[in-house]
């Protein structure tokens, strides 16, 4: 049995619990196919009347409408028959490409709707075809089916105890934007001076130090000897200084988050690829590196350079 929460998925493939279905697909499935299989076969009607074409007929319109559902449709059927197969198109996987295919195919259909509505009040006569109204309805439905689903008791289930994986590299957040660098003679410029004066001190005390060595080699009699015995003020001022004042205990440079960093586990644990398989384990008796912190999980790399992420992160020692 599951541990975790009926809305929150699992972190390891043993953990996911079957779900019931009808020839292998889900409930929400089989409503989706239905729904592409009325919308496909209406497609080869007219969408109007006296006359008008299929839409087909009226050059490449039918990419959006029909081809990219029918696309979607076929990876998620897919997906049911070839769990190895096509799991993502870019950086979307299977679910959020079907809820963008039936959007756009949707919003295409109610345009469609609209400019038959306006040419028929404008030539006084009723041309709207009955296909464009099915296909309008056909494709809101599938719109409820995918983007709608997860707010929709009965079809939510199917988004419930899936496992969990890290995003696609592109859909992760985006790097900070910082301002560009100033041109290199400015700085040179601003720098020049601040160099000049740091080359008189330089020389100054120089000739400081080689004056009071002279002094110190040609010095003779009691008063030179207890001069040089004595300490200078400013000797003795950094002498009763505290340590903690020019040494502060906890003057520590915190280290940075985004560099790699080693961990210590007290168990063996597993390191996960993408699709949530096994890589390989870490732990307890030797150390791994970690390349990253996705904040759930750590992303880990092996000694051989395998990639993968651990997302049990719990009693970890950082070194």
């Amino acid at each position: 049995m599951s541990t975790a929460a009926p809305d929150d998925g699992v972190l390891y493939e043993e953990q996911v619990e079957p779900q019931p279905g009808i020839l292998g697909m889900t409930l929400r499935e089989l409503l989706i196919v239905a729904c592409w299989v009325i919308g496909f076969v209406v497609s080869f009607f007219p969408v109007g009347g006296h006359g008008a074409g299929s839409l087909w007929q009226s050059g490449l319109h039918w990419i959006l409408p029909i081809a990219v559902p029918t696309v979607a449709v076929f990876l998620i059927v897919l997906r049911r028959f070839s769990p190895e197969g096509i799991r993502r198109i870019g950086s979307l996987g299977v679910d959020q490409f079907a809820s963008v295919a039936f959007s756009v195919s949707a919003l295409l259909w109610v345009q469609l709707l609209w400019d038959l509505g306006s040419a028929s009040a404008s030539a006084g006569a009723f041309l709207i075809g009955w296909s464009p109204i099915v296909e309008t309805i056909m494709a809101l439905a599938l719109v409820v089916l995918t983007v709608l689903a997860p707010l929709v008791p009965g079809l939510r289930e199917d988004f419930q105890g899936r496992l969990e994986t890290l995003a696609h590299r592109n859909a992760n957040p985006v790097r900070p934007v910082i301002a560009p660098a100033r041109a290199d003679r400015e700085l040179l410029a601003i720098e020049a001076p601040v160099h000049e004066t740091q080359v008189d001190e330089a020389d100054a005390e120089a000739a400081e130090v080689a004056e009071q060595e002279e002094d110190f080699l040609f010095a003779t009699g009691p008063d030179a000897v207890t001069e040089l015995l004595t300490p200078d003020e400013d000797d003795q001022d950094l002498a009763e200084t505290p340590d903690e004042e020019t040494h502060p205990a906890d003057d520590s440079t915190p280290a940075d988050a985004t560099q790699p960093f080693w961990i210590l586990t007290p168990d063996a644990r597993e390191v996960l690829d993408e699709h949530g398989r096994e890589l390989f384990t870490i732990g307890p008796h030797a150390w791994a590196l970690v390349i990253d912190d996705r904040g759930g999980a750590y992303v880990i790399r092996h000694d051989d350079g395998r990639i993968g992420y651990l997302h049990d992160i719990t009693n970890i020692t950082k070194g």
